[in-house]
Order: C-alpha cells, then sequence, then structure tokens
C-alpha cells in the first residue's frame, strides 16, 4: 500500500490510480513527517515537495533522505525555477534522492520502474555542488599482479535462498558473459555440480581450501562463486547475489522451514535476485511490500546455450560492468527528460 502527502497538487495526486493506505493534506515540518513515517511501512511514498516546510533550503531535504528510504519516495517537485534548477537536481541525487518529478506521467513510470544512480547520474554536476558526493561502496580485493601493478579483483558471489533457485547454472552463465570482456574464473563450494557443465576451466574446491584458490587466480578481473552453504566463501565475496525463485511452492517451503521469518529479514539491503521469474513489474512491487524488502533485479528464465543474454548484460551493468554507448546514454537522457518535464 501506498502513501501520499500533498499540498499544492492535492488535485493531481488523488488522480492517480493506486491503492492508498494512508493520505495527508497540508504543509508539514521535516521532522513532523519522519516522526509519522519513519516506521511506517509502506510501498511508494508520493510527496507533493510544496507539503515540506522550507523545502528551498536543501537541508530540509536532507533531513528526509537520511531518516527515511528514499528508494520507496517519489517527489513531486514544483514549478519555480529554484527546485528544478540543475544545481538543485544535483544536489538531490548527492543525498540518494533519485526519484522526483513534475507530472504524473513521471509519477507512473517511476511508480513501475524506480530510478537507480545509474539513471540520474547524467543531470548530476559534480563539479558545482557543494555537499559531499556519495561514493559506490568498493569491497574489492586489492591484489599486485606480475608487473607489480595495482589490480582490482572483483569476487561476486551466488547463493540460493529458497532450495535450488539456480545458483550453479547462474554462476555458470555469469563467467561465460563476463569473459567475452574479462578475464574471468568460475568457483563451486563444497558441492561438484559443475561437472556437468562438462567444462574442465570450472574449478570446484571447499570451504577450507577456497581462500588458497582465490589467492591462486587473483590476477582474473572477476571471480564469480557458487558459494552454497559456505560462509567463509561468502564472507570473502565483495559482492553476493542472493537467489529466491518466487513460484508458490518454492516460497512456501522456505515459510514453513523459517517460521520465524529471520532468513528473510536478514535479505534486507542485500541483493537479491528473483532467479527464474516471471513476475512482472507490479508483482515484483507486491513482493517487496510482503517480504519487507527491495529486490536488486527481477531475473526471467535462462537458455544457457545463448551467447549473449540481453537481461543478464544488464544485471552486469547495474553491478557496475561494461557500459551503454553513447547512443543508447542519450536516448535514454532524453526520454526521461521528457517523460518528467525537465
Amino acid at each position: 500500500m501506498n502513501v501520499i502527502i500533498s499540498n499544492k497538487y492535492t488535485s493531481m495526486l488523488n488522480s492517480l490510480d493506486i491503492d492508498v493506505i494512508k493520505k495527508i493534506e497540508g504543509e508539514f515540518d521535516a521532522d513532523d513527517i519522519i516522526s509519522q513515517f519513519k516506521n511506517f511501512f509502506f510501498q511508494r511514498m508520493i510527496l507533493d515537495i510544496t507539503a515540506i516546510k522550507n523545502y528551498k533550503n536543501i537541508q530540509t531535504l536532507q533531513k528526509l533522505s537520511i531518516s527515511l528510504d528514499m528508494d520507496k519516495v517519489i517527489l513531486l517537485l514544483d514549478d519555480t525555477d529554484e527546485s528544478n534548477s540543475n544545481l538543485y537536481l544535483s544536489k538531490l541525487i548527492s543525498m540518494g534522492i533519485y526519484n522526483f518529478t513534475k507530472n504524473i506521467e513521471g509519477i507512473m513510470y517511476l511508480y513501475n520502474n524506480p530510478n537507480s544512480y545509474r539513471d540520474v547520474a547524467h543531470i548530476q554536476q559534480l563539479d558545482t555542488i557543494g555537499v559531499e558526493q556519495p561514493q559506490p561502496q568498493s569491497s574489492n580485493v586489492i591484489v599486485e599482479n606480475y608487473n607489480s601493478t595495482v589490480h582490482t579483483t572483483r569476487i561476486i558471489g551466488v547463493k540460493n535462498v529458497t532450495k535450488q533457485s539456480g545458483a550453479t547454472t547462474l554462476t555458470y552463465m555469469l563467467r561465460n558473459q563476463l569473459k567475452q570482456n574479462y578475464s574471468v574464473v568460475a568457483i563451486e563450494v563444497n558441492k561438484s555440480d559443475f561437472k556437468y557443465f562438462n567444462d574442465k576451466t570450472l574449478i570446484t574446491t571447499t570451504a577450507t581450501e577456497i581462500g588458497n584458490v582465490i589467492a591462486k587466480h587473483n590476477d582474473k578481473d572477476v571471480i564469480v562463486i557458487d558459494v552454497n552453504d559456505s560462509k567463509q566463501a561468502e564472507g570473502l565475496c565483495t559482492d553476493v547475489l542472493y537467489l529466491i525463485e518466487p513460484s508458490i511452492i518454492k516460497l512456501n517451503r522456505l515459510m514453513f522451514v523459517d517460521r520465524s521469518g529471520s532468513a528473510l529479514k536478514a535479505l534486507k539491503n542485500k541483493k537479491v535476485i528473483l532467479n527464474q521469474s516471471l513476475l512482472n513489474s507490479k508483482d515484483v512491487l507486491d513482493f517487496e511490500y510482503e517480504a519487507g524488502f527491495k529486490v536488486f533485479y527481477n531475473m526471467p528464465p535462462l537458455d544457457e546455450r545463448e551467447k549473449s543474454i540481453h537481461a543478464l548484460n544488464k544485471l552486469l551493468v547495474m553491478l557496475g560492468f561494461g557500459k551503454q554507448s553513447d547512443e543508447q546514454t542519450q536516448e535514454k537522457k532524453n526520454k526521461m527528460l521528457g517523460l518528467f518535464g525537465f
């Protein structure tokens, strides 16, 4: 369910075709909004910027960004030159506020397709904003290569949350996709399922040996690991993708085994992949609402025999690999700017 906080644009927001659990109208201090909704669970909050007292002071918005999950907030901007300036928008982005628009079409687009930093980075003016820029968290392993120059190895773990959700196959496919542009190796821990791919370059090892195996391949750009049940392997990864197959039987089996819900609670702020998923964007929003965490990526069923898979490429871009062509990037910029009224 959703929350609407409105003031100047109440009539516009009342026309939205979404389920609303709470709606308030008027002008409120940022602290009042925080106290009401900091511990209030909602799918999306549609926030009319004119409902925030002193909203032209960027520190007022900063209060909200610190206390609320801004990934769930869609900010409806007003028509003033100040709040639509590139400087103001750059400051919003620097605080992790990525979902903003000036019209109802933009609201509905962001409702179904929330932005990440990558989607709004082209708006940001890094050389003009007066607040500290958010830097992507990097836990890459820094090692020395044979030429004594600094080399960075990314270690990506893949782990099933629901039983048999495709971690081994996804590890294999990620390896195949990445090796087109990177030096990469795939490893599985504590199992021997890789043998079914008939590929001798795949590595099988144990939890006690995983550290040594990683050290042996520290000249690679990427190491992809099917961690299985190994906490040690999971702890060595710079990123871990947690796979959930969102079928009724898999989810019910998880709930039956994990009656306390601790397994799902532990996934909050993790990179959760709905794997082999046939859910649409609305289904994913419903799933997020029920599960209490945000889905990182909704992965459809894939054919491991394909050489280049668009859905897999999109996931890798979200993980920071590769980049779109200038033409594709400009096309997306123009589309977004027009849709959001800029």
